[in-house]
């Protein structure tokens, strides 16, 4: 008859003894109280069967020929850990009961032994082992639940300092646009008292070119003097109507011209202080509708930065690419490059490290490339020098 109350029911077991009675005996009990019981009669046979069924319980006779029960206990207990083991033992010394207990054994019982005794240690070892895994099982979700409260905290903090940061370019980009509306205002202000002066200028440069006794060299002088005026006469009237908000001096506009046009203002220059030119410039880049004043202010501001932090030679690097949504630039130099503390204010108005600088440059640079929604930004470069990288959208639309 089966026995009704075990909690174990169904469970499998594996009886190791080479003393064929006892095994018998061992059988028939635990298959009487509802076990699936399995048979061996050495340590080898033992871990056959438990690598095949993997049984809750092993009962193990501690001396058997082939591979005795110690050494079966090691290996049971190294490899199938959820696989309990229940050794017995002719021998009653301590000496061996600690050697199981240390080598792994759940217990350990002597033989002969009674059937309620061997029952009632299965039972209790069938229970501690159930403890056990369950708990086991309890640490690893614990385990994962912390990695997953670990991954989500970091979640949470990229989110954060993600968001932050967004607030503050958010914000600098505020101040910014506060501080590019004062300097629109200024240059407008600045530019009405210019154009009186440089009026001026080109009245008594007109005058001596009506000169008769000028010879050609001088009058090809003061021809450069006028073109000159008239062209800074061009940028103030455009900074004129940059503050009222007009655009009417747009056309399409072929980039590698203004840039080309800008280097040969500068090729003096670039000659006196033996610099080195190195262009990367693809002539397929598409025009843009844009005004040309502004567009050669932008490469007049940042290749004359340039130079001047190479006055005594260097290598002055432009480029000029594009894909289908933007137009890329860039002008970079090999000069000392930007102080760490001066990069986020480089664009800032009025402020210069030049001893003679008025700190506009720049500013009206990042102005302008705004005003037709691009973007411009500056680094310090591996080596030497720093390098500004301009991105112009190839259909701008005016942003002011």
């Amino acid at each position: 008859m089966v026995f009704q109350h075990n909690p174990f029911a169904g469970e499998r077991i594996i009886v190791a003894d080479d003393d064929k009675t006892i095994a018998k005996l061992a059988n028939f009990l635990l298959e009487k109280i509802g076990f699936e019981v399995y048979s061996a009669e050495n340590g080898e046979e033992c871990l056959l069967l438990v690598e095949k069924y993997r049984p809750a319980l092993v009962l193990l006779d501690y001396m058997m020929p082939v591979m005795n029960g110690l050494e079966a206990l090691k290996k049971i207990r190294q490899q199938y850990p959820d696989t309990y083991v229940l050794m017995f033992t002719g021998k009653g010394s301590e000496e061996v009961a600690v050697e199981v207990m240390k080598a792994g054994a759940a217990d350990y019982l002597r033989k002969p032994f009674a059937n309620n005794s061997l029952r009632e240690r299965i039972n209790t070892i069938l229970s501690l082992r159930k403890i056990e895994i369950e708990n086991r099982v309890l640490l690893k979700e614990r385990e994962m639940l912390q990695g997953e409260i670990q991954r989500w905290n970091l979640k949470l903090e990229d989110r954060v300092r993600e968001k932050s940061t967004e607030l503050e370019q958010a914000h600098k980009e505020i101040v910014q646009a506060e501080k590019l509306a004062t300097l629109g205002h200024i240059s407008a202000g600045m530019a009405h008292e210019i154009r009186n002066p440089l009026n001026s200028i080109n009245l008594f440069a007109q005058i001596l070119l009506s000169n008769e006794g000028l010879d050609e060299e001088n009058k090809n002088y003061v021809s450069k003097i006028t073109q000159e005026v008239e062209r800074i006469d061009d940028i103030l009237v455009q900074m004129l109507a940059s503050d009222h908000d007009e655009k009417t001096t747009q056309k399409p506009l072929d980039i590698a011209d203004v840039i080309e046009k800008v280097l040969r203002e500068c090729q003096l220059k670039i000659d006196r202080q033996k610099v080195t030119l190195k262009l990367d410039i693809d002539r397929s880049t598409p025009s843009i509708h844009a005004d040309f004043l502004e567009i050669e202010q932008i490469f007049t501001n940042l290749v004359a930065n340039a130079l001047y932090e190479m006055p005594e030679g260097g290598t002055l690097t432009l480029f000029l690419r594009s894909d289908e949504d933007n137009i890329y630039a860039g002008v970079s130099d090999t000069g000392p490059g930007i102080p760490k503390d001066n990069i986020s204010r480089i664009f800032d108005p009025f402020f210069t490290t030049k001893e003679k600088g008025t700190g506009f440059g720049l500013s009206v640079v990042l102005r302008i490339i705004k005003s037709y929604g691009g973007k411009i930004k500056v680094e310090n470069l591996p080596d030497s020098g720093a390098g500004f990288l301009i991105e112009l959208p190839l259909f701008p639309q005016s942003v002011h």
